[in-house]
């Protein structure tokens, strides 16, 4: 039996219900399938920087590094702490200490779902640079208060971090249907988005078997509504992705359903899987949030630590419960229940 280090941190509102609920078949799933997953939760959150100061602990860090992989609920509380402290308090430390510079999301409409567009061949898989450009950090503030006030945020954009996660969408593309699509505004910004489409340029001499196009971002946010049959795989910068996924998690059927993987694929340090609704707080406790993008991150996860055939039972799984929309969560015109819901899918194994 192969046993696996797994950090669980509910974090915040829904984060905690639809964790609970995801490991149900997570569990069933490794269970039939020989492996064997160690869990640690991680009661990290913005009722602990409320008790503390800080989203973590000084060695939070540390203490994550000895896992094998995080599955990460929902971060945030904004009455109660606000979103700039939280994410950079929890999320974003994970990501950057951990060199987790891919962000792959999965799009695609699961059986019985109704998605707002009318075709449904979609399935387009969006890879975003998680570590810099856009949301790198780099500015500040001054003459504070005053009607001077000056505010700063700069992108920043090394070839080392462009070139790999352009070459990740690459090697993505390639065990797909072959067609890469590269995101910029280089019309607008000349100095960043031009280098991204340069370095695009070069790397595809690498990979002359995929069919490469570049959109500005745009124009590709339009596409994906009106012709998203010619997309596949999809790589953007930090901010560029962040939008665009969410275009695609409402046309796959809403925030229920969007599920990403923070990885980093030289192995090493823990790669991290979560959903990315939100932590809804006005539904939180009420047991009718939806787990199933925490069950898809809990399939992702399982995909990554190179468990494909119980990634694959899991997700089958899945696909025959969402038909069955009596037995879904209201956001989808069912009254299921949170944990309902869950056991349904492992009953599904």
């Amino acid at each position: 039996m192969t046993t696996y280090r797994i950090a669980v941190i509910p974090g915040d509102g829904i984060g905690k219900d639809v964790v609970e609920a995801a490991l149900i078949p997570v569990r069933a799933a490794a269970s039939k399938h020989g492996i064997h997953l160690i869990e640690t939760t991680f009661d990290w959150s913005c009722d602990t920087y409320l008790q503390t100061g800080k989203m973590m602990p000084d060695d939070g860090i540390e203490s994550l590094r000895k896992f094998d992989s995080i599955l990460l609920g929902a971060v945030g509380w904004p009455e109660r702490v606000p979103d700039s402290v939280s994410l950079h308090g929890l999320l974003l430390p994970i990501r950057k200490q951990f060199d987790l510079f891919v962000n792959m999301r999965p799009h695609r409409v699961l059986p019985g779902i109704a998605s707002p567009l009318v075709k449904s061949d979609f399935d387009i898989l969006c890879i975003r640079e998680n570590t810099e450009g856009e949301y790198s950090g780099a500015g500040g503030r001054i003459h504070v208060g005053t009607p001077h006030e000056v505010a700063t945020e700069t992108s920043i954009f090394t070839r080392r971090s462009v070139e790999r996660i352009i070459r990740y969408g690459f090697e993505q593309a390639r065990r797909r249907r072959g067609r890469l699509a590269s995101v910029t505004k280089s019309n607008a910004q000349k100095y960043s988005m031009v280098f991204w489409d340069e370095v695009t340029e070069e790397l595809s001499a690498e990979y002359p078997d995929i069919e490469v196009k570049r959109y500005h971002v745009d124009a590709i946010a339009a596409r994906m509504i009106t012709h998203p049959e010619t997309l596949d795989v999809v790589v953007a910068s930090n901010l560029f992705g962040d939008i665009l996924t969410d275009i695609g998690a409402a046309i796959q059927g809403g925030l229920g359903f969007a599920a990403s993987a923070n990885l980093n694929p030289a192995g090493g340090v823990p790669s991290m899987f979560e959903p990315v609704h939100g932590s809804a707080p006005d539904i939180a406790g009420r047991g009718i949030a939806n787990p199933i993008a925490t069950i898809w991150c809990g399939a992702l996860m399982l995909e990554h630590l190179g468990e494909t055939a119980a990634a694959e039972n899991l997700m089958s799984a899945i696909s025959r419960v969402t038909p069955k929309t009596q037995l879904l969560t209201p956001d989808c015109g069912g009254s299921a229940k949170t944990l309902a819901l869950a056991h349904r899918i492992a009953d599904h194994l």
